[in-house]
């Protein structure tokens, strides 16, 4: 097979796994812009991941990814670490999204440090942080959002918390079953090894990549399978 047949095979298979990942995923029909080219449109409840090879990658996909939500009236809330800082994501933000002071004055989009989220004093407590992204969409849902969007940068492949963090991905994304949010993991590819992918990869719907602009697909494997790429021959500048 050819790579354009490849391809355009790979686009043939996406759309019904996609129709049937909505069926079983949410109870609420409408798909959502992801803002990413490749990944299109998703339902709620979708756990999304792309490895990034540089900060310009990680910055460029949050950017997309966040204008969708504040255009679908969605309330956005961005959990930054290094490479990223706050400066950063507001910088990035005012300069993509028209109106950003606006929304960020008004409470439409959050940016919170990651590891004070996740690690607050310096303890990782999985009960308190998946009830508090319920406690967010709650708020979001009463003050009249579509519901909430959410990314977080990944600071904890080198930590103690590894194997915490793991479960807390897994129990996320069953957490996220029939709930109008959307959440996209974002993870370094320089600082990922083949394992630690092949974990993250299991535990989300639609794992992509990004290096240096082009998008490829991230196959997530059978137990005991290899890892598989798929290029895609988009890119985005």
């Amino acid at each position: 097979m050819t790579s354009d047949n490849a391809i355009q095979s790979r686009c043939r298979q996406v759309q019904p796994r996609r129709a049937e990942f909505a069926e079983q995923r949410s109870p609420y029909p409408a798909l959502r812009k992801t803002g990413i080219p490749v990944m299109g449109d998703m339902p709620w409840g979708a756990h999304l991941c792309v490895f990034y090879e540089t900060k310009e990658d990680l910055l460029d996909t949050a950017a997309t990814y966040f204008a969708a939500g504040l255009e679908s009236n969605e309330f956005c809330v961005w959990a930054v670490s290094g490479p990223i800082t706050e400066e950063d994501a507001k910088k990035l933000l005012r300069r993509e999204i028209p109106d950003f002071d606006q929304h960020l004055a008004h409470g439409r989009i959050e940016i919170l440090q990651a590891t004070e989220w996740y690690l607050k004093g310096d303890q990782f407590d999985l009960r308190r942080i998946t009830s508090g992204w319920s406690e967010k969409l709650s708020g979001a849902l009463a003050k009249s959002y579509a519901g909430m969007r959410v990314s977080g940068n990944a600071f904890w492949f080198e930590s103690k918390h590894w194997k915490e963090f793991c479960e807390y991905e897994h129990e996320l994304d069953r957490s996220l079953a029939g709930q109008k949010m959307i959440v996209l993991c974002t993870y370094s590819l320089q600082a990922s090894r083949a394992v630690d992918m092949l974990d993250v990869a299991r535990a989300h719907q639609c794992t992509i990549t990004r290096r240096n602009g082009d998008w490829e697909f991230l196959e997530t494997p059978d137990q005991g399978s290899d890892m598989t790429i798929i290029p895609t021959n988009q890119s985005q500048s």
